[in-house]
Protein backbone atom coordinates (compact mmCIF):
# COMPACT_ATOMS: atom_id res chain seq x y z
CA UNK A 1 0.00 0.00 0.00
CA UNK A 2 0.86 3.48 -0.91
CA UNK A 3 0.23 6.27 1.41
CA UNK A 4 0.41 9.89 0.23
CA UNK A 5 0.40 13.33 1.45
CA UNK A 6 -1.49 15.62 -0.46
CA UNK A 7 -0.27 19.26 1.18
CA UNK A 8 -2.68 22.15 1.04
CA UNK A 9 -2.02 24.53 -1.82
CA UNK A 10 -1.84 28.83 -1.33
CA UNK A 11 -1.72 31.11 -3.49
CA UNK A 12 0.48 33.78 -2.11
CA UNK A 13 -0.34 36.06 -4.83
CA UNK A 14 -2.69 36.03 -7.87
CA UNK A 15 -3.04 38.18 -10.75
CA UNK A 16 -5.86 37.91 -13.15
CA UNK A 17 -6.14 39.01 -16.64
CA UNK A 18 -9.70 40.19 -18.32
CA UNK A 19 -11.60 36.81 -19.83
CA UNK A 20 -10.45 35.47 -22.83
CA UNK A 21 -12.64 34.62 -26.00
CA UNK A 22 -13.03 31.21 -24.55
CA UNK A 23 -13.79 32.48 -21.18
CA UNK A 24 -11.16 31.37 -18.96
CA UNK A 25 -8.35 33.88 -17.62
CA UNK A 26 -4.95 33.73 -17.20
CA UNK A 27 -3.21 34.03 -14.35
CA UNK A 28 0.21 35.37 -12.94
CA UNK A 29 0.60 33.20 -9.53
CA UNK A 30 3.19 32.65 -6.50
CA UNK A 31 1.91 29.21 -5.41
CA UNK A 32 3.39 27.09 -2.48
CA UNK A 33 2.45 24.49 -0.06
CA UNK A 34 1.96 23.62 3.69
CA UNK A 35 4.48 21.62 5.29
CA UNK A 36 1.77 19.69 7.60
CA UNK A 37 -1.39 19.97 6.80
CA UNK A 38 -3.36 18.06 4.43
CA UNK A 39 -5.03 14.78 3.08
CA UNK A 40 -4.21 11.60 3.38
CA UNK A 41 -4.24 9.01 0.03
CA UNK A 42 -3.79 5.53 0.52
CA UNK A 43 -3.89 3.60 -2.44
CA UNK A 44 -3.60 -0.56 -3.22
CA UNK A 45 -4.79 -2.85 -5.74
CA UNK A 46 -7.85 -3.92 -6.19
CA UNK A 47 -10.81 -5.52 -7.73
CA UNK A 48 -12.25 -2.74 -10.10
CA UNK A 49 -11.68 0.90 -8.93
CA UNK A 50 -12.53 1.66 -5.62
CA UNK A 51 -12.78 4.86 -3.74
CA UNK A 52 -13.67 5.03 0.34
CA UNK A 53 -13.77 8.53 2.61
CA UNK A 54 -13.18 9.18 6.12
CA UNK A 55 -12.01 12.23 7.63
CA UNK A 56 -13.71 15.67 9.06
CA UNK A 57 -14.73 16.74 5.90
CA UNK A 58 -15.39 13.46 4.11
CA UNK A 59 -19.56 13.68 4.20
CA UNK A 60 -19.07 16.45 1.65
CA UNK A 61 -17.49 14.10 -1.34
CA UNK A 62 -20.14 11.45 -0.31
CA UNK A 63 -22.58 12.50 -3.07
CA UNK A 64 -19.94 12.69 -5.87
CA UNK A 65 -19.75 9.74 -7.94
CA UNK A 66 -16.94 11.01 -10.07
CA UNK A 67 -14.55 13.37 -8.06
CA UNK A 68 -11.50 14.58 -9.26
CA UNK A 69 -9.68 11.47 -7.71
CA UNK A 70 -11.43 8.83 -9.73
CA UNK A 71 -11.46 11.03 -12.57
CA UNK A 72 -7.55 11.48 -12.01
CA UNK A 73 -7.56 7.77 -12.32
CA UNK A 74 -9.57 7.31 -15.11
CA UNK A 75 -7.28 10.03 -16.72
CA UNK A 76 -4.14 7.86 -16.18
CA UNK A 77 -5.83 4.37 -16.70
CA UNK A 78 -7.19 5.52 -19.99
CA UNK A 79 -3.65 7.26 -20.87
CA UNK A 80 -1.69 4.14 -20.03
CA UNK A 81 -4.24 1.71 -22.17
CA UNK A 82 -4.86 -0.04 -19.13
CA UNK A 83 -7.63 -1.47 -17.10
CA UNK A 84 -7.84 0.87 -13.66
CA UNK A 85 -7.42 -1.11 -11.11
CA UNK A 86 -6.89 0.23 -7.44
CA UNK A 87 -8.51 0.87 -4.09
CA UNK A 88 -7.91 4.49 -2.98
CA UNK A 89 -8.95 5.80 0.31
CA UNK A 90 -9.10 9.02 0.89
CA UNK A 91 -8.90 10.96 4.73
CA UNK A 92 -10.38 14.53 3.72
CA UNK A 93 -8.92 16.80 6.13
CA UNK A 94 -8.89 19.87 3.89
CA UNK A 95 -12.50 22.08 3.91
CA UNK A 96 -14.39 21.93 0.45
CA UNK A 97 -14.89 24.81 -1.98
CA UNK A 98 -11.44 26.73 -0.27
CA UNK A 99 -9.44 28.09 -2.14
CA UNK A 100 -6.56 25.55 -0.74
CA UNK A 101 -6.83 22.95 -3.83
CA UNK A 102 -7.37 20.05 -1.73
CA UNK A 103 -9.43 18.06 -4.31
CA UNK A 104 -6.22 19.12 -7.09
CA UNK A 105 -3.75 17.92 -4.64
CA UNK A 106 -5.67 14.38 -4.00
CA UNK A 107 -5.78 14.40 -7.96
CA UNK A 108 -2.23 15.07 -7.98
CA UNK A 109 -1.65 12.43 -5.39
CA UNK A 110 -3.56 10.07 -7.24
CA UNK A 111 -1.80 10.26 -11.09
CA UNK A 112 1.69 10.12 -8.58
CA UNK A 113 0.14 6.95 -6.19
CA UNK A 114 -1.31 5.03 -9.40
CA UNK A 115 1.79 5.74 -11.51
CA UNK A 116 3.95 4.03 -9.16
CA UNK A 117 1.71 1.60 -8.05
CA UNK A 118 0.72 0.38 -11.69
CA UNK A 119 4.48 0.81 -12.97
CA UNK A 120 3.90 3.05 -15.60
CA UNK A 121 7.34 4.78 -15.02
CA UNK A 122 5.46 7.90 -16.70
CA UNK A 123 7.66 11.27 -16.42
CA UNK A 124 6.81 14.15 -14.69
CA UNK A 125 6.00 15.97 -18.43
CA UNK A 126 3.36 13.36 -18.88
CA UNK A 127 1.65 13.58 -15.55
CA UNK A 128 1.78 17.22 -15.53
CA UNK A 129 -0.10 17.20 -18.85
CA UNK A 130 -2.54 15.21 -17.66
CA UNK A 131 -3.07 17.38 -14.32
CA UNK A 132 -4.17 20.22 -17.25
CA UNK A 133 -7.14 18.40 -18.23
CA UNK A 134 -8.15 18.59 -14.75
CA UNK A 135 -8.21 21.80 -13.45
CA UNK A 136 -6.19 24.94 -13.52
CA UNK A 137 -4.66 23.59 -9.45
CA UNK A 138 -4.07 20.57 -10.93
CA UNK A 139 -0.60 21.18 -12.46
CA UNK A 140 0.75 23.41 -9.39
CA UNK A 141 0.03 20.47 -7.57
CA UNK A 142 1.53 17.63 -9.14
CA UNK A 143 4.84 19.65 -9.09
CA UNK A 144 4.19 20.23 -5.75
CA UNK A 145 6.67 22.71 -4.85
CA UNK A 146 7.16 26.68 -4.72
CA UNK A 147 6.59 27.82 -8.24
CA UNK A 148 5.39 30.78 -10.39
CA UNK A 149 2.10 29.75 -12.69
CA UNK A 150 1.15 31.53 -15.74
CA UNK A 151 -0.65 30.77 -18.44
CA UNK A 152 -4.33 29.53 -17.46
CA UNK A 153 -2.62 27.28 -14.69
CA UNK A 154 -0.75 25.09 -17.02
CA UNK A 155 2.37 26.72 -16.84
CA UNK A 156 4.46 26.59 -13.99
CA UNK A 157 8.01 27.53 -13.46
CA UNK A 158 9.45 25.56 -10.17
CA UNK A 159 11.46 27.70 -8.03
CA UNK A 160 13.83 26.77 -5.93
CA UNK A 161 13.14 28.08 -2.19
CA UNK A 162 10.75 30.92 -1.18
CA UNK A 163 10.94 31.92 2.68
CA UNK A 164 10.15 29.22 5.45
CA UNK A 165 7.18 31.53 7.18
CA UNK A 166 4.70 30.36 9.74
CA UNK A 167 0.99 30.41 8.59
CA UNK A 168 -2.26 30.36 10.11
CA UNK A 169 -4.87 29.13 7.49
CA UNK A 170 -8.63 29.84 8.64
CA UNK A 171 -11.99 29.14 6.62
CA UNK A 172 -14.77 30.17 7.55
CA UNK A 173 -17.16 27.22 6.98
CA UNK A 174 -18.62 28.91 3.69
CA UNK A 175 -18.02 27.42 0.34
CA UNK A 176 -16.77 30.12 -2.12
CA UNK A 177 -17.26 28.14 -5.14
CA UNK A 178 -14.83 29.62 -8.27
CA UNK A 179 -16.73 29.68 -10.97
CA UNK A 180 -19.41 32.56 -9.01
CA UNK A 181 -16.10 34.08 -7.96
CA UNK A 182 -14.66 34.54 -11.35
CA UNK A 183 -18.18 35.79 -12.58
CA UNK A 184 -18.21 38.31 -10.10
CA UNK A 185 -14.79 39.37 -10.66
CA UNK A 186 -15.42 40.01 -14.57
CA UNK A 187 -19.06 42.00 -13.42
CA UNK A 188 -17.16 44.12 -11.19
CA UNK A 189 -14.54 45.30 -14.20
CA UNK A 190 -11.16 42.88 -14.61
CA UNK A 191 -8.18 44.93 -15.25
CA UNK A 192 -5.87 44.92 -18.33
CA UNK A 193 -3.76 41.65 -20.06
CA UNK A 194 -1.32 40.44 -17.80
CA UNK A 195 2.24 40.93 -18.21
CA UNK A 196 4.26 38.70 -16.50
CA UNK A 197 8.24 38.76 -15.49
CA UNK A 198 10.75 36.75 -14.24
CA UNK A 199 10.27 35.47 -10.07
CA UNK A 200 12.37 37.49 -7.83
CA UNK A 201 14.63 35.86 -4.91
CA UNK A 202 12.00 35.25 -2.51
CA UNK A 203 14.44 33.06 -0.12
CA UNK A 204 14.32 35.79 2.26
CA UNK A 205 11.28 37.16 4.79
CA UNK A 206 11.53 40.40 3.88
CA UNK A 207 11.70 39.73 0.14
CA UNK A 208 8.71 37.65 0.05
CA UNK A 209 6.81 40.31 1.83
CA UNK A 210 7.86 42.85 -0.36
CA UNK A 211 6.85 41.00 -3.32
CA UNK A 212 3.54 40.04 -1.86
CA UNK A 213 2.89 43.89 -1.11
CA UNK A 214 3.09 44.94 -4.41
CA UNK A 215 1.21 41.75 -5.82
CA UNK A 216 -2.11 41.38 -4.55
CA UNK A 217 -4.69 38.73 -5.52
CA UNK A 218 -7.40 40.37 -7.64
CA UNK A 219 -10.07 38.10 -6.81
CA UNK A 220 -10.35 39.04 -2.83
CA UNK A 221 -12.81 42.17 -3.78
CA UNK A 222 -15.26 39.66 -5.87
CA UNK A 223 -15.23 37.18 -3.02
CA UNK A 224 -15.35 39.34 -0.26
CA UNK A 225 -18.71 40.58 -2.07
CA UNK A 226 -20.32 37.07 -1.94
CA UNK A 227 -19.19 35.66 1.04
CA UNK A 228 -18.77 38.92 3.75
CA UNK A 229 -17.17 35.94 6.17
CA UNK A 230 -13.68 36.34 4.08
CA UNK A 231 -13.50 40.06 4.85
CA UNK A 232 -14.35 39.49 8.71
CA UNK A 233 -11.75 36.98 8.70
CA UNK A 234 -9.48 39.10 7.20
CA UNK A 235 -9.83 41.73 9.65
CA UNK A 236 -9.63 39.93 12.37
CA UNK A 237 -6.00 37.91 11.32
CA UNK A 238 -4.48 41.71 10.52
CA UNK A 239 -5.24 41.71 14.38
CA UNK A 240 -3.79 38.91 15.35
CA UNK A 241 0.18 39.00 17.30
CA UNK A 242 2.73 38.95 15.00
CA UNK A 243 1.10 38.93 11.76
CA UNK A 244 3.28 39.82 9.03
CA UNK A 245 0.67 40.05 5.92
CA UNK A 246 -3.39 38.52 5.66
CA UNK A 247 -4.54 37.56 2.85
CA UNK A 248 -7.16 35.45 0.87
CA UNK A 249 -5.99 32.25 -0.91
CA UNK A 250 -6.93 31.62 -4.61
CA UNK A 251 -10.68 32.19 -4.81
CA UNK A 252 -11.35 31.91 -1.37
CA UNK A 253 -13.07 31.53 1.41
CA UNK A 254 -9.90 30.22 3.43
CA UNK A 255 -7.34 33.04 4.37
CA UNK A 256 -4.13 33.05 5.82
CA UNK A 257 -1.95 34.86 8.30
CA UNK A 258 1.93 35.10 7.68
CA UNK A 259 3.99 34.82 10.79
CA UNK A 260 7.77 35.06 11.54
CA UNK A 261 7.59 30.95 12.53
CA UNK A 262 5.63 27.95 13.23
CA UNK A 263 5.97 29.17 16.48
CA UNK A 264 4.23 32.65 15.97
CA UNK A 265 1.77 30.92 14.05
CA UNK A 266 0.43 28.80 17.11
CA UNK A 267 0.14 31.89 19.37
CA UNK A 268 -1.91 33.36 16.33
CA UNK A 269 -3.92 30.46 15.70
CA UNK A 270 -4.66 30.61 19.49
CA UNK A 271 -5.79 33.93 19.48
CA UNK A 272 -7.62 33.40 16.45
CA UNK A 273 -10.07 30.34 17.95
CA UNK A 274 -11.03 32.10 20.98
CA UNK A 275 -12.23 35.46 19.06
CA UNK A 276 -13.93 33.22 16.62
CA UNK A 277 -15.58 31.21 19.07
CA UNK A 278 -17.74 29.93 15.67
CA UNK A 279 -17.41 26.34 15.35
CA UNK A 280 -18.18 26.57 11.70
CA UNK A 281 -14.95 28.29 11.18
CA UNK A 282 -11.68 25.59 10.69
CA UNK A 283 -8.62 26.99 12.26
CA UNK A 284 -5.09 25.92 11.54
CA UNK A 285 -1.19 26.82 12.09
CA UNK A 286 1.40 25.18 9.80
CA UNK A 287 4.35 26.80 7.85
CA UNK A 288 5.36 27.00 4.17
CA UNK A 289 7.05 23.77 2.59
CA UNK A 290 10.34 25.94 1.72
CA UNK A 291 11.93 23.96 -1.13
CA UNK A 292 9.22 21.39 -1.49
CA UNK A 293 8.51 17.82 -0.57
CA UNK A 294 10.76 15.49 0.78
CA UNK A 295 9.57 11.94 -0.55
CA UNK A 296 12.63 10.24 1.70
CA UNK A 297 10.70 11.71 4.73
CA UNK A 298 6.98 10.44 3.04
CA UNK A 299 6.52 14.45 2.24
CA UNK A 300 4.33 15.39 -0.83
CA UNK A 301 3.36 13.16 -3.78
CA UNK A 302 6.84 12.42 -5.62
Amino acid sequence: MLSLHAPAKLNLTLRVGPPRSDGRHDLDSLVCFTHRLGDRLEISLGQGLELTLAGPFASGLGGEADNLVLRAARLLAAAADIEAHAHLHLVKNLPLASGIGGGSADAAATLHGLNRLWKLGLPMADLMAMAGQLGADVPACVLGQPAHMTGTGEEMAALAEIAGLGIVLVNPGVACPTGPVYRRFDELGAGPALTSSQMPDLSSPSKLLAYMAATPNDLEAAAVSLVPEIGETLTLLQESPGVRMARMSGSGATCFGLYDDVSAAQVARAFMVERLANPRFWVEADEINARGPDPAAGEGPL
